[in-house]
């Protein structure tokens, strides 16, 4: 009975889509019916489906317009964008209009820094926005036309590669042409070729994917799965767009090796809600890979197998980037991460044995095989073999994506970029590390300066304590809440950053900030708590000047509030009253 449920649940995601598409809103009936099919609460329904971003329980509008306010975003012209949708459509964000044809909303980074300013209206792209195209985007849609009719097709934007002998991803790539490899490993010679790669997971984590894959494929099970996590969510980073948009191939041959050398019948593509964009391109990849039987029954290999995926879209939560969250998601139940004791490659989807690998992670994997493990290994460094896709963004001339090899060092990096005299560099996103200048001699690869994909500039214009807040804010907004270090901490931290901001701080914050970050990084259950306050305790160390200049000069500012001498003077007038009185 609890396998059959969970079997259920896990159409809840895509039933919850299909009411929101043709409605623009899931109403209380809606809750009901899913609720009566899948054999859950109205409670339990509703629980999941507030948990997600783009699930709305009011009209939501016709057209619904989502605003990208990340800090890149916000430093490439948003409030102008803002207002002019505003004015536009004739309502504040947070609103629909009376007639429900516009609804206007914030949301965190849509994967799109490099062409800011951007939006989604109905999931399809605007990019590169100006107030005077908000209002012929909006002219247009009240005419009758239809936002896919009008929408951008953003641009790959590849501003860097290496020789072309020495490129992994960004080249000319000829379908099924990695799985004639198929025929030439068994699944276990295959794991033990990803293993000498050395290949690590690219989202962030780098875990070893070839041990990953090992460690799923041991556990005894009647069923396994390979899951592509391609919720991109960490603001400033686009690369895994990119690949699936370019390059989709080899992320789905990568999932067929994969699915191949762990014994998965099944894969799956967790693509964010924000690139719904590309469900139908991706959809009609996997139709031809299915055609040419490289998908389905009997696959040709060396040891023949059955394999297929599908695409689960998910729908806005910035925490199902975590793999146990990314699964739960999956199971139809709220985004929230799981605790470790059972890791996916034990129990994961369905409870059963499962590998999570990022968009990059599978795309490397038929390229190590068509160019051979020695090509490969002699590019970048002993301990990070290959390359690494950033997705670049910011204060520079040349936003957009880079190739590069391990080993890069950051000045010749900013000077590719065309970032003249930057201040900060964010790397890996919020979550990642600040650059000062100390850093710029550092070299980026694993055994020096690790990044996971995001690299945003930023100039010496830019306001240091204005970027905290914007961070705090998402991570305030994106907790899942499960947990208190997570939930409370960062909230409290925010009110710091606030207190910075309007120069009343005290050395004091300043302590209780190092305190309560290191509180939330050992407590947290998941990397969003454990990771979230990086950003704020690298700029204290690297930037000094920025936050002593936020300390108040009035030493009594911030002292507790003594009710005596805050009413001596009314306690005064009071006495000479009685006196003259008397």
């Amino acid at each position: 009975m609890d396998q059959k449920l969970t079997v259920n649940r896990s159409r809840l995601l895509d039933m919850a889509w299909d009411i929101q598409r043709k409605k623009r809103f899931i109403s209380h009936d809606d809750i009901s019916k899913i609720a009566q099919e899948l054999n859950m609460s109205r409670m339990q329904v509703e629980g999941v489906l507030t948990f997600y971003h783009f699930f709305h329980r009011k009209p939501a509008g016709k057209y619904t317009i989502y605003i990208n306010d990340s800090i890149i975003a916000k430093y490439s012209g948003h409030d102008s964008i803002l207002k002019a949708f505003e004015d536009a459509v004739g309502v504040h964000v947070g609103h629909v209009t009376p007639d429900e044809t516009f609804g206007l909303f914030r949301t965190p980074c849509i994967g799109l820094s490099d062409q800011e300013p951007s939006c989604l209206i109905n999931f399809y792209p605007f990019v590169n926005l100006h107030p005077e195209r908000v209002h012929q985007i909006i002219g247009a849609l009240r005419s009758g036309k239809k936002p896919r009719e009008i929408c951008d097709t953003p641009e790959s934007k590849i501003q860097y590669t290496p020789e072309e002998d020495r490129t992994v991803f960004l080249k000319p790539y000829d379908q099924f042409s990695s799985l004639r490899h198929l025929k030439d490993y068994n699944p276990e010679e295959l794991i033990e070729l990803i293993k000498t790669s050395k290949l690590g997971g690219c989202g962030g984590a780098f875990f070893p994917t070839g041990l990953k894959w090992q460690f799923c494929r041991q556990n005894v099970s009647d069923e396994r799965f390979i899951i592509c996590n391609a919720d991109e969510g960490e603001p400033g980073t686009f690369k895994d767009r990119v690949l699936l948009e370019s390059y989709p191939e080899l992320v789905i041959e990568g999932m067929i090796h994969a699915g191949y050398a762990i014994g998965a019948k099944k894969g799956y593509i967790y693509l964010r809600a924000e690139y719904r964009y590309l469900m139908k391109k991706i959809e009609k990849v996997l139709k031809s890979y299915r055609n040419n039987g490289w998908l389905g029954k009997n696959i040709n290999a060396k040891e023949s197998f059955d394999f297929d995926i599908r695409i689960q879209l998910g729908a806005g939560a910035y925490v199902c980037g975590e793999e146990t969250a990314l699964i739960h998601s999956m199971e139809g139940k709220r985004g929230e991460p799981g605790t470790k004791e059972y890791f996916p490659v034990e129990r994961g989807f369905k409870g059963k044995p499962t590998v999570v690998n990022n968009v990059e992670t599978l795309a490397a994997v038929p390229r190590i095989l068509n160019m051979g493990i020695d090509h490969w290994l002699d590019l970048g460094t002993e301990k990070s073999p290959g390359t690494k896709l950033l997705s670049v963004s910011g204060d520079c001339a040349n936003e957009g994506i880079f190739e590069i090899e391990w080993g890069m060092n950051v000045w010749k990096l900013i000077d590719l970029m065309g970032a003249e005299d930057p201040k900060m560099i964010q790397f890996s996103g919020p979550s990642g590390t600040c650059l000062s200048q100390v850093d710029f001699d550092r070299d980026i690869c694993r055994e020096d300066l690790i990044c996971g994909g995001s690299v945003m500039v930023f100039n010496q214009s830019r306001n240091l304590l204005e970027i905290l807040k914007n961070y705090s804010n998402f991570f305030v907004e994106e907790s899942c809440g499960i947990c208190v270090p997570c939930r409370t901490g960062n909230f409290l931290l925010n009110k710091k950053i606030n207190k910075l901001i309007l120069g009343h701080g005290e050395k004091k914050d300043l302590d209780d900030i190092k305190e309560w970050s290191e509180i939330i990084t050992t407590t947290s259950r998941c990397g969003l708590g454990q990771m979230s306050s990086n950003s704020l305790e690298d700029m204290i160390e690297k930037f000094p000047d920025v936050f002593d200049k936020s300390l108040s000069v009035n030493t009594n500012f911030n002292k507790a509030f003594n009710l005596k001498e805050a009413t001596a003077d009314y306690d005064d007038i009071i006495k000479e009253m009685t006196t003259d009185y008397e």
